[in-house]
């Protein structure tokens, strides 16, 4: 796990947003998704810098396409967002919730 991934780990673990589970690096389909929380049907995905290329974003929509027809939510953050704001990270992903 980044570093970023491991600083949201820590807010996602033992259910502290309303009681909900999450897991890291889940396997669904084809794909190993960053945080997955069953009960909401919602993937946390945390974007580096390889994720602004061209190429990175066609693979993430790619991607994202497939997990939402499988119906599954998939909420994105970049790395900074973590690392600068990790109160409205929060705030993102409770609303999800």
């Amino acid at each position: 796990m980044t570093d970023a991934e491991n600083m949201l780990w820590l807010e996602l673990r033992r259910k502290q947003l309303k009681g909900y589970p999450f897991y890291r690096q889940k396997i669904i389909g084809k794909y190993i998704v960053d945080f997955y929380c069953p009960k909401a049907n919602l993937v946390i995905e945390l974007d580096g810098g390889q994720h602004y290329s061209e190429t990175g974003k066609a693979k993430d929509r790619t991607r994202d396409d497939v997990l939402t027809e499988m119906g599954i939510k998939v909420f994105r953050f970049s790395d900074r967002d973590v690392f600068e704001n990790m109160g409205g990270v929060r705030e993102g992903i409770w609303s999800c919730l």
